[in-house]
């Protein structure tokens, strides 16, 4: 038997319950992991409050770090004993879980636990912003909201590696410090103004990218700071969804593109999934990426975890402790 976080039904923190749920034996193809850390993500309260419809009871979690304890049949390209990670394996909040093999990742020496646990979802989203989303170029100045948030710190360094001038957006003047730790070359605290400020820091001409994982408070303004033909990311919506957006809009900003990316469809092959993870864990194993750790709590706090990633009180990335 193991333990799994479950919700019973829509509604607050208080649904999250521990319980103890039978082991599943891994079938062809897949194998179980012993978790070590399982990271805490936004999609989690939505599935939790019905933002994202599922099925209850329900196991939340899709991201984590582990060691392999049993293989299913046909699987050759990892061993009983091996550390992994995993961006997309269903049900993480516990102490068990059992997925295909072809989604996990080697875990590097040098990566703790805790780093391993951290970088599958938030680390690859950062790494297809930068490189697909929108392809950072040296010179370019670029905005990033929530900067010191577990993509913000990331995506920050990833477009300075890219020799870019960032802009970050913080709530607190202690994130701001956190924000300027990882790169950012202008900080704004508060999520108001900084349309005028982007375009003061460009001439007037306005940003050629803007990465919006807030939403509802920022959205207006983030439009208002691209130039013309440039790219809105919105990528999350922590402060609520957008309204519907009237594509007349983008048409007055100037032939402004939205998009509305997810991780998926930038990992549909097995060969993109390595080829982007490879990338990302060598700038972490080069001392490059740093993986803030915000905070560790025990599997049975997951109510809590999300309740202060949700209050907006956490800077980088949240971690479950089985």
């Amino acid at each position: 038997m193991g333990n799994a976080i479950q919700y019973r039904a829509a509604g607050g923190p208080e649904v999250l319950e521990l319980v103890e749920l039978p082991d599943a034996e891994p079938g062809p193809g897949e194998v179980a992991i012993d978790v070590t850390g399982v990271g805490v993500n936004f999609i989690e309260i939505y599935q939790r409050t019905g933002v994202y419809p599922v099925p209850f009871p329900y196991t939340p979690g899709g991201e984590g770090a582990g060691v392999i304890s049993a293989l299913g049949p046909d699987v050759t390209t990892f061993k009983i004993g091996d550390r992994v990670a995993w961006p997309g394996i269903p049900r993480s909040y516990a102490s068990r879980v059992v997925g295909p093999a072809d989604k996990l990742l080697a875990v590097p020496g040098g990566l703790s636990d805790e780093q391993a646990a951290a970088l599958p979802l938030q680390g690859l989203t950062a790494h297809y912003l930068a490189t697909s989303t929108y392809p950072i170029q040296a010179g370019d100045t670029v905005l990033v909201h929530a900067g010191a948030g577990g993509v913000g710190l990331l995506l920050t360094q990833i477009a300075k590696i890219k020799g870019a001038r960032v802009i970050t957006t913080v709530s607190t003047g202690d994130k701001a410090e956190l924000s300027r730790e990882a790169g950012a070359d202008e900080v704004i605290v508060g999520y108001t103004g900084f349309a005028e400020r982007a375009r003061e820091l460009t001439d007037g001409a306005g940003l050629p990218v803007v990465y919006d994982s807030v939403g509802k408070d920022t959205f207006d303004d983030s439009l208002a700071a691209v130039r013309r033909r440039g790219i809105l990311v919105l990528f999350g919506a922590s402060s609520g969804a957008v309204p519907a957006v009237d594509p007349q809009r983008l048409n007055d900003a100037g032939s402004v593109f939205l998009t509305r990316p997810k991780l998926g469809d930038h990992t549909v092959t097995r060969s993109e999934l390595l080829e982007r993870s490879a990338e990302l864990f060598g700038w972490v194993r080069d001392g490059r990426l740093k993986v803030r750790i915000g905070g560790t709590y025990p599997l049975a706090e997951a109510a809590q975890a999300q309740a202060d990633l949700a209050a907006r009180k956490t800077t980088g990335k949240l971690i479950l402790i089985p």
